[in-house]
């Protein structure tokens, strides 16, 4: 295995796809949800984010884990020092964030067809979940910068 320094170069490659790959899935999913609040029905939008969330739910998922482990195994090379304990609990944090924001979701996608099927909605329970909605994507966002930049630190 091609090393530079004590750093495994396929560790680290893996680890830079996955993280690639999870941050360009929250920019696109971003722009794909605009987009489609502002040119589908309401049952065209409860339906493709259905179907969405469930194909980008393994992509997305493995790009994480990928990331994550890489980033865990890098870690685990060296002494802990301050930095590195932060960025494993903004890991943890992130990981405890983005299971509660897949939960949210698809107890929004449960409101929303059910609400579309007996022709009721609520519309309140629809934006105070929508605003929880908001809340955890803004949070998977910050702990993601956040721990691209403890990783730069920890990289140095």
């Amino acid at each position: 295995m091609t090393c530079i320094g004590t750093v495994s170069v396929p560790v680290v490659a893996a680890g830079l796809l996955g993280l690639s790959v999870w941050t360009g899935g929250l920019v696109a999913i971003f722009v794909v949800a605009r987009t489609a609040s502002a040119t589908l029905d309401r049952r065209q939008r409860v339906e493709f984010f259905r179907a969405l969330g469930r194909r980008y739910a393994f992509v997305g998922n493995t790009a994480l884990v990928v990331a994550l482990g890489c980033g865990a195994l890098l870690l685990g090379s060296h002494p802990w020092t301050p930095a590195q304990v932060g960025a494993a609990a903004v890991a943890g944090a992130l990981i405890a964030v983005t299971i509660a924001g897949m939960l949210q979701a698809r107890a929004m996608t449960q409101r929303r067809r059910q609400a579309l099927v007996s022709g009721t909605i609520n519309e309140n329970a629809l934006r105070r979940g929508a605003r929880l909605a908001a809340t955890l994507r803004g949070a998977i966002g910050i702990l993601t910068l956040a721990l691209i930049v403890l990783a730069a630190v920890l990289a140095r």
